[in-house]
């Protein structure tokens, strides 16, 4: 099956040499912003990590990451990272990073599980980022504060593109809205997740839904979320559950709600209890990362992911993340692309 779609008289404004550099100077802008506006040093991070010790990702708990046997260590065996959140958390401890500064790496991943399409592939490329918090700072203040300074960078990055390729103008709306994942259900009950994100996305331009991963009123999630690294069930004091979110921004290209980043609050000792309760996951707690994090040692912290690809892939008004990034697609899929003016890297 070939899940992909675009518009019949698409046609990328850029040539493969012409984006290629495109691709260099959107990610060096993004970079380097991000870096001075959140207080974040640059570090180098592993591509796998040792399977059994409860630092790789589980994402929304289905994903089955790539493994291999050590054939050096004997009985070890390696798992390609998902994404770096628990590793990243580890390292502003071994690092011994003081509060309000953070760390940020590239994360290069490999999931094999994904349905492949005009935005999703088997190479995942992201920004990590991890930083250190207070006791007083785990609120949804704290969050709103940093998806504004996260957003401001994307407005710089557009406009920096815009001014050294006219032909895209920026498209961003002036703030990006925030709303609960609890009452955009409440406002489309009859609509799934997803149309409910189509609907806001196409209203507000850019939005960040609060939220994801504690059951709403109709017994669902909005997504799912792993219990061990965001905050979703701690109660806020505006009522809330949940202490973490996606950035939503509206594609024109695509005509669909697009997904730049997840982000969030990261669970203390007792919301990592309450949500491996929930997932039936206690036996966790014996794992490395799980250890550590219940005896104290690793600081309290928020973080988050911003897609490398998808934010190259959206400036340069892309129809196809294989146009930014390379990657292995189906020879159906190759062939569609060709078909409708799409050039895969």
């Amino acid at each position: 099956m070939c899940a992909f779609t675009v518009s019949p008289d698409y046609r990328s404004p850029l040539d493969v040499k012409q984006t290629e550099k495109a691709i260099k100077l959107v990610k060096d802008f993004f970079e380097s912003n991000l870096s001075t506006e959140l207080r974040l040093r640059r570090v180098t991070a592993p591509l796998f990590v040792l399977k059994g010790t409860g630092v790789n990702d589980d994402l929304n708990g289905i994903e089955a990451p790539v493994s291999f046997p050590i054939n050096d260590i004997h009985g070890q065996t390696a798992e390609i990272v998902q994404s770096l959140a628990k590793w990243k958390r580890m390292m502003l401890a071994d690092y011994d990073i003081a509060q309000g500064y953070g760390l940020y790496t590239d994360m290069n991943a490999i999931r094999p599980s994904e349905v492949l399409d005009n935005i999703h592939s088997l190479y995942v490329d992201q920004w990590d980022w991890e930083r250190v918090i207070c006791a007083e700072e785990r609120s949804l203040a704290l969050l709103k504060k940093t998806v504004r300074q996260i957003f401001s960078v994307m407005k710089r990055t557009e406009f920096h593109v815009y001014d050294h390729y006219p032909c895209f103008e920026p498209e961003f709306p002036d703030e990006i809205t925030f709303i609960h994942a609890e009452d955009l259900q409440k406002e489309y009950p009859s609509l799934t997740p997803q149309e409910r994100e189509e609907e806001v996305a196409r209203k507000y331009g850019a939005v960040f839904i609060i939220g994801i991963g504690a059951d709403l009123a109709d017994g669902k999630p909005h997504d799912g979320r792993a219990p061990d690294y965001d905050d979703w069930t701690t109660e806020t004091s505006e009522g809330y559950r949940g202490m973490n979110g996606d950035i939503i921004v509206w594609n024109k290209v695509l005509e669909t709600s697009y997904e730049i980043s997840s982000m969030g609050i990261r669970v203390d000792e007792a919301a990592l209890l309450h949500q491996l309760e929930i997932a039936g996951a206690e036996d966790r707690k014996d794992l490395l990362f799980h250890r550590r994090l219940l005896n104290g040692e690793l600081p309290l912290s928020m973080g988050g992911g911003i897609g490398q690809s998808r934010l190259c892939m959206y400036f340069l008004r892309k129809a196809h993340i294989g146009e930014v990034q390379s990657s292995i697609w189906s020879p159906e899929m190759v062939m569609k692309c060709k078909e409708k003016n799409v050039f895969l890297l």
